[in-house]
Order: C-alpha cells, then sequence, then structure tokens
C-alpha cells in the first residue's frame, strides 16, 4: 500500500523558447499543459493535496480544478520549492514535479511513489534508460548521459521528505549555478566524479552514494519503466509531439 504524501507542481516563469510567460498555462488540444498534470495526480488515491507554486493571479483558476494551494513563487526553483513545501507543511513527504509533463500517468506517478517509499530514503529522483524511452516515444528528441549501465534521460519528479529542500538549498543553488561551469561544479561534484562521468565509467550507485554525501541525506536514483516521467515540454517540437500524442489517445 502507498502511504498519503502531498504533491507541489512547479510553476514558474517560463525560460524556454516557447514563447509564453507561463509555460504551464500553455495550451494543449484545449486544455493547459499543468490540467493534465492535476488530473493524474488527482486519480492517484494517495495524493493529499497539491500545491502550485508560481504567478498567483495567473494560476488562482486552478483551485476549482483540483488543486488545494496557490502559492506566489518569487526567486529561485530552490526557493519556490521551500514556500511550497512549507505551504503543505512538514507532515508529509512531498512528490514534487514541474508542469510540463502533460503526457505523465497515474500509473507512472504511483510506481514512482511506491518505489521510493520502499528505499526509505530521503530524496528520491527518476531516470529512464534511452532504448525504453525510445521505445515508448518514437522519435522525441531527449537529451542522454551516458553511465557505466548505458544511457539514461532525467525526470521530472522528485520524491522528498519534507525537510529535503531547506536542507539542501545552499549546495543544489550551487549545483544549478554551476551547471555551465565545469571548474565550479568540480569543486561541488569533485574532479574524480567529472572525470569518470567524461569517460562513460560513472556508474548509477557511485552518482547516488556522491549526492548522499554532498547533500548529508539518503538520495536515490530510480530507474524507471515509465519513460512518461522523463518527457518534458521545452520546445516547439515537443509541445507538437505532447498535443498529437495526447490527442491520439
Amino acid at each position: 500500500m502507498i502511504k498519503k504524501v502531498n504533491a507541489l507542481i512547479l510553476a514558474g516563469a517560463d525560460k524556454s523558447d516557447l514563447g509564453t510567460n507561463i509555460k504551464a498555462l500553455l495550451d494543449v488540444n484545449g486544455k493547459s499543459m499543468i490540467e493534465y498534470i492535476i488530473e493524474k495526480l488527482r486519480q492517484c488515491d494517495f495524493i493529499e493535496h497539491i500545491a502550485v507554486v508560481g504567478c498567483a493571479d495567473k494560476l488562482n483558476h486552478l483551485i476549482d480544478r483540483g488543486v488545494d494551494y496557490i502559492v506566489e513563487g518569487q526567486g529561485s526553483i530552490i526557493e519556490n520549492a521551500i514556500k511550497g513545501v512549507n505551504k503543505l507543511g512538514k507532515e508529509k513527504e512531498v512528490l514534487v514535479c514541474t508542469s510540463d509533463i502533460p503526457m505523465i500517468t497515474h500509473q507512472a506517478i504511483a510506481d514512482f511513489v511506491q518505489t521510493s517509499q520502499q528505499t526509505g530514503a530521503a530524496l528520491c529522483y527518476p531516470v529512464v534508460e534511452k532504448h525504453q524511452n525510445e521505445q515508448k516515444f518514437s522519435g522525441i528528441v531527449r537529451t542522454y548521459v551516458t553511465l557505466k549501465e548505458g544511457a539514461f534521460t532525467g525526470g521530472n519528479l522528485f520524491y522528498i521528505h519534507a525537510e529535503v529542500p531547506k536542507k539542501c538549498s545552499e549546495k543544489a543553488q550551487q549545483i544549478i549555478s554551476y551547471r555551465k561551469n565545469p571548474f565550479k561544479m568540480a569543486k561541488v561534484l569533485g574532479v574524480g566524479i567529472l572525470i569518470r562521468l567524461a569517460l562513460k565509467r560513472l556508474s548509477l550507485e557511485q552518482a547516488q552514494k556522491r549526492f548522499s554525501k554532498i547533500f548529508k541525506i539518503d538520495a536515490r536514483v530510480i530507474v524507471s519503466t515509465y519513460p512518461e516521467l522523463a518527457n518534458d515540454v521545452d520546445k516547439p517540437s515537443d509541445l507538437e509531439y505532447a498535443t498529437n500524442w495526447l490527442a491520439s489517445r
């Protein structure tokens, strides 16, 4: 049985090339992207409360569509996650997801949450193997990282204990800020990790051990068999793909 959790959807300002201020509200077959996610979350009977962080004026109508709280977003993604978790309270663990994964399914959500709970870890993050992703979503373009076990693409959800965002905020912000600067990133992750990654010799176990040490928590990588977790909408071709895929369902 899956124990009850809260859900937090991050719907901040759009930094993609889709030409919109709030990507979450992009129309996909007559419905905004974020509404697809809310619907799938509400199909999961283990989801108790749902909060959305973003521009309150633009998102308040979601209260009538399954959302319990709208939290005004300001600052970084980490700061907004902390605000959202504070609103939901610390009594339950939190499923954090982005607002641009309209192809998500309730089965994918349930599998990830159940697997995460079974680990007992404070933070869980899903990855999907390249072949499995391309088999499910033929023709979709994703970025993959080659590890010792194979090529993987990252998911768009996190399963966390409620204290994690605040506890890990400084290091998490550093990783986000330094992601395009190898020298600064090396100071955070360690030169050895980056070298093994460049040589395609870094294993999933090594990665999760390093992140657990950096954040001083038990962090786990979940290899998911649900590609729906990994395919977000960041560019016009993604939007076209998601629109066509959902229309065929």
